[in-house]
């Protein structure tokens, strides 16, 4: 009986060593796809940033060449809300913590409080099987994408965002997506993407004390800028999502690695212990066959 638990208990150690490399080895391949996502992450704010000030500077100038203050274009139009769109980013593998969890439960939050007609889309494995096992079906679903992201993606999703919009078919279209913080905080977000939100002007005062001249006009050139703007937006929320899913895995896989560790280390001493047992009870038994044949 000694020497079947101390067998049980080592191939016990076995499976779980196993498995601590295969935890160790996911850590270190979400930590390499998680530097490159965060560069791309970092380059791409900035970048945002600037062409947000631009349109900005844009909008200003478009509303003082009208005269009336206001500023007509199709992705600009505020109406009456209707009918909603929510496109989720979810991963399309588990083994990430709470990461699509955290996302699907403030999607959740939000259509049961929304009274409206809403449909949604769902980009990532994880999403589609949340809707199906709720019984809805997504609008349109985009699984399989890859880590890494290209930007033709982006452009092709929001030019179907923008004609959705533009058409009519949704009044208000949202981003669900988790916004990268830190390697060990990920926050899910909820963002309008259409109709793009007011853009406020500059409040650097040298900066608005420019003029520009444009050509041809101030709306030819937002006519140009804010479909990229938007491209911009949905390929900032992908790669904020692609960065969080990295460092909410990496951070998961190395709990696991430690958990497995501490499974070890408790599992060699009941080894040793039940060795030490098995050893003993055949000394006695030793013993006690010596002393009969002694008798």
């Amino acid at each position: 009986m000694a020497g079947q638990s101390v067998r049980e208990i080592r191939r016990r150690i076995n499976s779980v060593k196993n498995m601590r490399q295969i935890t160790r080895a996911m850590e270190m391949v979400a930590a390499a796809k998680l530097r490159r996502a965060q560069m791309q992450v970092t380059a791409n704010r900035p970048f945002s940033r600037k062409l947000r000030e631009v349109l900005a500077r844009l909008v200003t100038a478009a509303r003082s060449a009208e005269g009336d203050g206001r500023v007509e274009h199709p992705l600009l139009e505020v109406r009456e809300v209707k009918r909603v769109l929510y496109v989720v980013i979810t991963a399309d593998r588990g083994l990430a913590g709470g990461y699509n969890v955290n996302v699907l439960r403030r999607l959740q939050g939000i259509m049961d409080e929304d009274t409206r007609e809403f449909e949604v889309v769902a980009i990532g494995r994880k999403g589609r099987e949340y809707l199906r096992k709720r019984g809805l079906t997504p609008l349109k679903e985009y699984v399989h994408i890859g880590d890494d992201i290209p930007y033709s993606f982006a452009r092709e999703l929001a030019g179907e965002l923008m004609e959705a919009f533009t058409s009519g078919q949704f009044d208000e279209i949202n981003l669900v997506y988790t916004e990268f913080v830190s390697v060990v905080t990920q926050r899910p977000v909820v963002k309008r993407l259409l109709p793009v939100e007011e853009l406020s002007g500059s409040s650097d005062g040298e900066e608005a004390a420019l003029e520009y001249i444009y050509e041809p006009s101030p709306e030819s050139v937002i006519n140009i800028l804010l479909p990229r703007f938007v491209e911009t937006e949905v390929y900032a929320a992908l790669m904020e999502a692609k960065a969080s899913e990295m460092g909410a895995r990496m951070t998961a896989m190395r709990n696991a690695t430690d958990n497995a560790t501490e499974m070890i280390e408790e599992l060699t001493l009941n080894y040793n212990r039940a060795r030490q047992a098995g050893i003993t009870k055949e000394i006695s038994e030793i013993v006690g066959g010596a002393e009969a044949l002694a008798e």
